[in-house]
C-alpha cells in the first residue's frame, strides 16, 4: 500500500496580511494633502507681497503728484516768490517729497524682483518636484500591490491543489479497501492520487517562491522606496518652508535698505526748515520794495494870529514830492497862482491823474517810471538778459565758423558758403545786441550815478552846489535821457523851504514877485498839459525853470511872466544855471 504526504502538512506555508499596503497608500494622501496646503500658503503669500508692491507704487504715484502740484511754474508769478528762505525751504520739501517717493518705487522693484518673481518661479519648480515625487510613491505602491496580488494567487491554486491531493488520497484508499474493486481500478485511483499530491508539491514550491520574491520586494518597499521617496518629500517641504522664512527675511531687509536713505530726506527737509531766516526775508521784502525817495519834510507851523504875516506851508503835494517843495507864491501872475485856493485833495488827484494816465500804456524802455531802487534793478536784470543772449549768439557763431572751417577743408561734407547769410544774420545780432546793452548800461549808470551809497546819507548832494543850499538853491539833475512814457525820476535832491515874506493880504496877490529862474530846459517831447496846474510845451521849446525835480517826476518850468506849470521831467533836458538868478537871459543866447 503506497503511503502519500499528509494534506496537513501543505497548510504550513506562511500567509501575509494586505493590510500594510492600505496603511502606505493612507500615508501618501495625508503628505499629498499636506505639501499641497504648503504651496497654498507659499501662493498666499506670493498675492500679498505683490498687493504691498502695488501699495508702495501708488503711494509714490501720489506722493510725486502732490509733489508736482505744488512745485512753482516756470516763468510765473511764483517762481519769483521762491526767493526767500521760507518759500525755499518749502521748494527743498518739495523735493525731497519727490526723491522720499522714489524709495517707495525701489521698495516696490525690489520686492517684485526679489520675492515675487523668485517665489513665482520658485512655486512652479515646487510643484513639478512634488508631481514626480508622489508619481514615484503610486508607481512604488502599484508595484508592491501588483506582487501582492501574484502572491494572493499562487497561495489560492496551493490551496487548491493541496485538497484535490486530499479527496484524490482518500478516494485512493477507499478503492483500495474495497475488495469487489479490481485492480486495475485501485492502480488508476492510485496514480491519480500520485499526479494531485505532485501537483501539490509543485504549487507549494511556487507559492514558496512567490512568497520569498514578495518579501522581498515588501522589505525593500518600506524600508528603502518609500522611505526614500518621503526623505525626499521631507526635504522638498523643509525647503519650502525655509524659502518663506528667507522671502519674509528679504521682505523686512527690502524696508531696512531704504530707510538710510529715507532718514537722510527728512535731515534735508529738517535742514531747510532750520535754514528759515526771517530776517533775511524781511531784508529782501525791504530791497524788493524800497523805491529810494526821501521821505517828505516837516510841515511848518502857520500862524493865524498874525493874519497879515502869514507864512505859506508845504501842502501835501510838497510832501509827495521829497524834501518839501515850496507853494507857487501868491504874487505870481502866472497858472501858479490859483493853486493856492485849489484843495490839497484835488492837486493830488490830479497829478495823480497825469501819472496814471502815463502809465496805462505800455512801460517805458529804460523803466523811467519805476522808482530809483526798482529801475536800478531792472536795469540790471535787462543788461544780464542782454549779455547772455550775446553769449548765446556768440557761441552759435562759433559754432557756425567751426562748421564752415570742417566744409572748407572737407568739401564732401557741405557748402562752406551756405553758412555764410546765417554768419551775417548772427553778426547783426550780436551788434544790435551789443547797442542795447550800451543803451541800457548809459541809463544804469545815470541810475547809479544818482542813487545815494549804501553807507552815506539817504541823499546825495553834487558838491557844486552844496554851497548854494544855504541861500535856497538846490542841486539838480542834468542829461536827463528818459522816455516820454516815465512819470518818475531817480535823483533825490534837496531843496530849502521858500516862505512867502509877509506882507498885506490885499496886496499878496498883486505885488509877491515871482519864483527866481534856477535854470532852462529844452522840451524833448510834446506834451499837452490838460490837468490842472500843468502847462503844455511844444518838441524842441525852450524855457526856464523855476522848480526841480524832487523825485516825483515833475518840474516846474515857466514860459514868460503869466505861464508857468509842471511837466514830467523825462519830457524835459535841463540845464541849470551855478549862479541862479531872477534873471531872464534870452533863450536865443542859451540855446546856442
Amino acid at each position: 500500500m503506497v503511503s502519500l504526504p499528509q494534506p496537513s502538512l501543505l497548510h504550513s506555508a506562511v500567509t501575509v496580511p494586505c493590510l500594510c499596503c492600505r496603511k502606505g497608500k493612507d500615508q501618501f494622501d495625508n503628505l499629498e494633502k499636506h505639501t499641497q496646503w504648503g504651496i497654498d500658503v507659499l501662493e498666499k503669500y506670493i498675492k500679498f507681497v505683490k498687493e504691498r508692491t502695488e501699495i508702495e507704487l501708488s503711494y509714490a504715484k501720489q506722493l510725486r503728484n502732490l509733489s508736482k502740484k505744488y512745485q512753482p511754474k516756470k516763468n510765473s508769478k511764483e517762481e519769483e516768490e521762491y526767493r526767500y528762505t521760507s518759500t525755499r525751504a518749502f521748494l527743498a520739501t518739495l523735493n525731497e517729497m519727490n526723491d522720499y517717493a522714489g524709495q517707495h518705487e525701489v521698495i516696490s522693484e525690489n520686492m517684485t524682483s526679489l520675492i515675487t518673481a523668485e517665489l513665482t518661479r520658485y512655486v512652479q519648480e515646487l510643484k513639478q518636484e512634488r508631481k514626480s515625487h508622489f508619481h514615484d510613491g503610486r508607481k512604488a505602491q502599484q508595484h508592491i500591490e501588483t506582487c501582492w496580488k501574484q502572491l494572493e494567487a499562487s497561495k489560492r491554486r496551493f490551496e487548491r491543489d493541496c485538497k484535490e491531493a486530499d479527496r484524490a488520497q482518500q478516494y485512493f484508499e477507499k478503492m483500495d479497501a474495497d475488495i469487489n474493486v479490481t485492480k486495475a481500478d485501485v492502480e488508476k485511483a492510485r496514480q491519480q492520487a500520485q499526479l494531485r499530491h505532485q501537483m501539490a508539491e509543485d504549487s507549494k514550491a511556487e507559492y514558496s517562491s512567490t512568497l520569498q520574491k514578495f518579501n522581498s520586494e515588501q522589505h525593500e518597499h518600506y524600508y528603502t522606496h518609500i522611505p526614500n521617496i518621503f526623505q525626499k518629500i521631507q526635504e522638498m517641504e523643509e525647503r519650502r518652508i525655509v524659502r518663506i522664512g528667507e522671502s519674509m527675511k528679504t521682505f523686512a531687509e527690502v524696508d531696512r535698505q531704504v530707510i538710510p536713505i529715507i532718514g537722510k530726506c527728512l535731515d534735508e527737509i529738517t535742514k531747510a526748515a532750520e535754514s528759515v531766516d526771517h530776517k533775511n526775508d524781511s531784508q529782501m521784502v525791504i530791497e524788493a520794495f524800497k523805491s529810494g525817495f526821501e521821505p517828505p519834510g516837516d510841515v511848518d507851523f502857520e500862524d493865524f494870529t498874525q493874519p497879515m504875516k502869514r507864512t505859506v506851508s508845504e501842502s501835501s503835494l510838497s510832501n509827495s514830492r521829497g524834501d518839501g517843495k515850496s507853494e507857487p507864491k501868491f504874487g505870481s501872475k502866472s497858472k501858479g497862482k490859483l493853486w493856492p485856493f485849489i484843495k490839497k485833495n484835488k492837486i493830488i488827484e490830479t497829478l495823480l491823474g497825469t501819472k496814471l494816465s502815463l502809465k496805462l500804456g505800455a512801460g517805458p524802455e529804460d523803466f523811467s517810471n519805476l522808482p530809483p531802487e526798482q529801475r536800478r534793478k531792472k536795469l540790471q536784470q535787462k543788461v544780464d538778459e542782454l549779455n547772455r543772449d550775446i553769449q548765446k549768439e556768440m557761441d552759435s557763431r562759433d559754432a557756425l565758423t567751426k562748421m564752415k572751417d570742417v566744409y572748407i577743408k572737407n568739401p564732401q561734407m557741405g557748402d562752406a558758403a551756405s553758412v555764410d547769410h546765417r554768419l551775417a544774420e548772427l553778426g547783426q545780432n550780436i551788434e544790435k545786441l551789443r547797442l542795447e546793452v550800451q543803451k541800457f548800461e548809459g541809463w544804469l549808470a545815470e541810475v547809479e550815478g544818482r542813487l545815494p551809497a549804501r553807507s552815506e546819507q539817504p541823499r546825495r548832494q553834487s558838491g557844486v552846489y552844496e554851497a548854494q543850499n544855504a541861500s535856497g538853491v538846490n542841486s539838480c539833475a542834468q542829461d536827463r535821457e528818459s522816455s516820454p512814457d516815465g512819470s518818475y525820476t531817480e535823483e533825490q535832491s534837496q531843496e530849502t523851504e521858500m516862505k512867502v515874506p509877509a506882507t498885506d493880504f490885499d496886496d499878496e496877490f498883486d505885488d509877491e514877485e515871482p519864483l527866481p529862474t534856477i535854470g532852462t530846459c529844452k522840451a524833448l517831447y510834446t506834451f499837452e498839459g490838460q490837468n490842472e496846474g500843468t502847462i503844455s510845451v511844444a518838441e524842441g521849446e525852450m524855457l526856464y525853470v523855476i522848480e526841480e525835480d524832487k523825485g516825483d517826476g515833475w518840474t516846474r518850468i515857466r514860459r514868460n511872466e503869466d505861464e508857468e506849470g509842471y511837466v514830467p521831467t523825462s519830457y524835459v533836458e535841463v540845464y541849470l544855471d551855478k549862479n541862479a538868478k531872477d534873471v531872464h537871459k534870452p533863450l536865443q543866447k542859451i540855446s546856442e
